[in-house]
């Protein structure tokens, strides 16, 4: 078995676990207006949400959009999104199994086309950028929100979310990630950012870590208590920890 194969493996097992927890977790349901700020929707727009989870951005994109696409690797996060879209009376809404490094679809299909909080999951994210761009529309948008940070603490950010979650790849550099967007296929190109405030035990609750992990995660997380040397601002607040996610955000027009 390949690598990559046993990460797919690892990567739908955690999910499927996640499926119904990853929702409830408020930092989930954040931001979303501030990605339809950036992505700039309309009536007309058939939009694809790539690695779309249980459908939280699609379904909000959805009311403002001709039609939706979700699709996800996982099949239990595809069950959620259409359980999702139907309690929310959604019609414009479709959902599919497949990854997002080889999206089973023709170039140029899509006006408006969307990830989040996947990146730091992909292998290999030049090449999920570069399907995201080939089935945009000429003149159409690619929006990417995921964790981004400075370059000194992407390491010690990895080691923590690979305890919290085997799937976890590599969290991107801003660096990293604002050379997503440096691609000849786009004219244009805005990045902004913001931060997902997070309690920590709620995040270990909704989490699947490995044997152990979430007393190593309490230690690390507890360890960085006003240090920032993960770069998530660990604090206590009313007697719990939250710390904050640094997430950054790319829009590049497609020529």
């Amino acid at each position: 078995m390949s690598i990559s194969q046993e990460h797919t493996i690892v990567t739908i097992d955690q999910f499927t676990k996640q499926a119904i927890p990853f929702a409830q977790i408020p930092g989930h349901s954040s931001a979303l207006d501030l990605l339809v700020d950036l992505a700039q929707p309309n009536v007309r727009d058939d939009v694809l949400d790539v690695a779309c989870g249980p459908g939280l951005v699609a379904c909000h994109f959805a009311i403002r959009v001709r039609s939706v696409t979700g699709i996800d690797m996982t099949p239990a996060m595809i069950s959620e999104a259409l359980k999702r879209s139907n309690e929310q009376g959604i019609e414009n809404a479709k959902w599919q199994i497949g990854s997002a490094t080889s999206l089973p679809f023709g170039d140029s299909l899509f006006d408006l086309v969307v990830s989040r909080y996947a990146f730091h999951h992909l292998q290999n994210p030049l090449l999920g950028m570069k399907e995201m761009i080939r089935v945009c529309k000429p003149g159409g948008r690619v929006l990417v929100a995921d964790v981004a940070l400075p370059a000194d603490k992407v390491d010690a950010y990895d080691k923590l979310e690979l305890i919290r979650d085997p799937s976890h790849t590599h969290a991107l550099s801003r660096h990293e990630f604002a050379e997503l967007f440096q691609n000849e296929e786009f004219n244009q190109v805005a990045l902004s950012e913001y931060k997902v405030d997070i309690e920590l035990e709620e995040q270990i609750n909704a989490s699947f870590p490995m044997e152990g992990g979430a007393k190593k995660i309490r230690e690390i997380v507890s360890g960085d208590l006003n240090a920032n040397r993960l770069g998530i601002n660990a604090r206590k607040e009313g007697g719990k920890i939250y710390y904050s996610v640094p997430i950054c955000v790319g829009v590049g027009i497609k020529q």
